[in-house]
């Protein structure tokens, strides 16, 4: 087992990894080069499997302390029509299962806390502009310092320095996707669900935040055109307006009040090849970017940071990709084809597939939920 280990990023990945390797007895230290720990304005989904660590960390009561959401249900809707297409019934999980809607900056805060519960020694304004491996790997810092530790794990997102170090320069790829993403008032009483109006070549997803007093909104739009990466752009409020002007009913009321937007362009990039080698690991974005049409990024990367975990306590670092590796491909893979599923355009083909999935929401409601029990149902807390 090793004794130290220096985390890269001090996001979701980065402390859930600091939270799991402190509890194992190892000395942490984070660098975060924003100069305070903040998120920008956003939610996020915690699915069951997510939880199992959230849980295993103790940290759920503190969750819901801070106004997650369980989710009852996921509800899937024409852009223009009242009523539901189809649903998915979140109360028909397991008993030990739940499914909440939280405040990105509610969960990082969390991590956070447990992290530093964990003695991890969390320094921010620390930009890392060089990792070098080896058996005692070591960081350098755009003040000209450098740290070293026995391990040293990249939770530095899609453009990560530790990623290149394992990993040949990779090239991706504009899906010709953007996204928007804004917090409003919950001023059409949305319910303790996630709504999703489909329409052609785009859709929105709507879910309640912080006890429900606000709404997380998520607008996908295709677009041609380039958009960079990155949720720190600001969008223009009246822009996310017109582009969905043609949407109707609760949707066009929750657009209707956004003050404040960012929108970012949606690229597909691969799967790293090496997760881990020469005293470095990666986590999160960092070793899988994702795409956001499953809801499962900030739950990967909790999943990771257990796995990386049970490993190391192990001492068996070789068998964190092999465990990670195929579920988080079938992820990826799942999540790239949902976008096509809400984007159908007006025709036999959506007809076709609105009507099936009414038909199966209505008369074989369990049936809904069966094609999540892989992702849903995993339980990396268990693994020994």
């Amino acid at each position: 087992m090793i004794r130290s280990a220096i985390v890269i990023g001090g996001g979701i990945s980065g402390m859930a990894t600091a939270a799991v390797l402190g509890r194992l007895g190892v000395s942490v230290t984070v660098l975060e080069q924003a100069a305070e720990l903040k998120e920008v304005g956003a939610g996020l989904q915690v699915s069951p499997n997510g939880l199992t660590v959230l849980r295993a960390l103790g940290l759920e009561p503190e969750l819901i302390k801070r106004g997650a959401v369980r989710g009852q249900a996921v509800s899937l809707r024409d852009y223009r029509r009242a009523g539901e297409v189809a649903r998915l019934d979140l109360q028909r999980l397991t008993p030990d299962q739940a499914y909440y809607f939280v405040h990105r900056a509610d969960l990082l805060d969390v991590l956070k806390g447990a992290a530093r519960w964990a003695a991890a020694d969390i320094r921010l304004g620390q930009t890392v502009t060089e990792v070098r491996a080896g058996d005692i790997p070591e960081v350098t810092l755009s003040n000209g310092d450098f740290l070293r530790a026995e391990l040293i794990v990249g939770a530095d997102g899609i453009h990560s320095v530790a990623r290149s170090v394992l990993n040949p320069k990779s090239t991706a790829f504009f899906t010709k996707q953007v996204a928007w993403r804004a917090i409003v008032p919950n001023i059409a009483n949305q319910p303790e669900e996630a709504r999703v109006y489909m329409g052609p070549g785009k859709h929105i997803v709507a879910y309640p935040l912080r006890g429900g007093e606000f709404v997380n909104l998520v607008a996908v739009e295709e677009r041609n055109d380039w958009q960079d990466e990155g949720w720190h752009q600001k969008g223009d409020p009246d822009q996310l307006r017109d582009t969905f002007s043609d949407f109707t009913g609760e949707a066009a009321r929750l657009i209707d009040v956004v003050q404040d937007a960012s929108v970012w362009g949606l690229f597909r990039h691969p799967i790293a090849a090496r997760w881990y080698g020469e005293g470095i690991a990666l986590v999160g974005d960092a070793a899988h970017p994702m795409l956001p049409f499953l809801a499962q990024g900030a739950n990967m990367a909790l999943e990771d940071a257990w796995v990386l975990g049970v490993s190391l306590k192990n001492d068996k670092i070789e068998t964190y990709q092999r465990l990670r590796a195929p579920r988080v491909a079938k992820v990826v893979k799942t999540t790239q084809g949902n976008a096509q599923r809400y984007h159908l355009r007006r025709g036999p083909v959506r007809l076709a597939a609105h009507t099936g999935l009414k038909i199966l929401s209505t008369f074989a409601p369990k049936l809904m939920l069966k094609p999540f029990d892989w992702l849903y149902r995993h339980d990396v807390t268990q693994q020994k």
